[in-house]
Parts: C-alpha cells; structure tokens; sequence
C-alpha cells in the first residue's frame, strides 16, 4: 500500500522525532531532583542507555509504546506495513541484544515503559530510585 503523505512530509516527520523523548527528560529531571547523578544517552555505551551510571555499571532505557512495540499500547500503521513491521521488529531485536550484552558484561539493566511513565510517573521514579540503590548495593543484575 503506498504511503498517504509525500516523501517529503514523511521526511518532516521523520526529521521531529528527537533522540530525547518528553518522557526521558521528565523522568531524568525527577531523578536528577531526587539526588540521582547519572549521564543522559551515553554514546560510549552499547545502545546509549537513556540514563547511566558507569560507576555502578547501571544502564537504564526507557521505551516508547510505539518504537519498542508494546503488546499493550504499540499500534502497528496502516500504510506500508511491511516495512513498518520489519522495523518494529527489528527494534525488539536489538532490544534483546542489547540486554543480552548487559547481561553477559554483569550490568544492572532496567527498561521502563512509556505508559508506565504515563501513569504514574511518581511510582516510576520511585522504582527507579530503588533499582538504583539495589545496584549500587549489589542486588540486582539484569531486569526487566
């Protein structure tokens, strides 16, 4: 099925999608609030974690409904779907590499989803918050 807007709208498009989402800065201000000092999108990292601390080997990702294809809230496009299910599906593949290099290299991994955040940002960041400490104490290894 041919797409429903022109090459260069879906350019347009494409080029607003930021590599900072509303929901990252919001749940890094809260966490920067709250006295957690970390680093945003770490490029020197595997998959540049949203949020990391080196120090306690703690990668944290925080992904969209749409990007990550949530079973719940992930909505699959009409137009060129074959191309959009390839991509989907190659997200979560790299999602699961991802985790699996955290994992084998003994990181604390957490992912957060969006609709989480949309929720109840207070209760995220509040899980986040004890995630963190349970690494630095040596509780955790790889979640969720």
């Amino acid at each position: 099925m041919a797409d429903t807007v022109s090459k260069e709208q879906r350019r347009r498009n494409m080029q607003a999608i930021r590599s900072q989402s509303k929901l990252e800065n919001r749940v890094s201000r809260e966490l920067w609030n709250r006295g957690v000092r970390f680093r945003k999108n770490d490029k020197s990292l595997f998959g540049k974690p949203d949020i990391s601390i080196k120090k306690y080997k703690i990668a944290i990702f925080i992904d969209s409904c749409f990007w990550h294809a949530c079973e719940f809230h992930g909505n699959r496009p009409k137009s060129n779907q074959e191309y959009w299910d390839k991509k989907l599906a190659r997200n979560k593949d790299r999602d699961n590499e991802v985790k699996e290099y955290y994992k084998k290299n003994g990181w604390n991994l957490k992912r957060v989803w969006e609709h989480e955040i949309k929720e109840n940002l207070g209760q995220t960041v509040d899980n986040l918050v004890l995630f963190i400490e349970g690494a630095k104490k040596g509780n955790y290894s790889t979640m969720g």
